[in-house]
């Protein structure tokens, strides 16, 4: 039997405008692009250092199974 994935939804709750090029490409890079666009996304250390990279322009509305 596998194993539930756990996964998160992000929201994007703040531009990348002006903001420098490693937050912009992390934002691209978590699927993102304009303010509250949101993703679903597998819970993993990839991820979550992303999301704290970001965590000023990002929001985690639910962390589910």
């Amino acid at each position: 039997m596998a194993a539930a994935k756990k996964t998160l939804t992000v929201v994007q709750i703040g531009s990348e405008n002006r903001k420098s090029p490693g937050m912009r490409e992390t934002i691209r890079g978590l699927g993102l692009g304009r303010i509250h666009s949101t993703r679903v996304l597998e819970d993993t250390p990839a991820v979550r250092g992303m999301i704290t990279k970001v965590r000023h322009l990002v929001r985690i509305e639910g962390e589910g199974k």
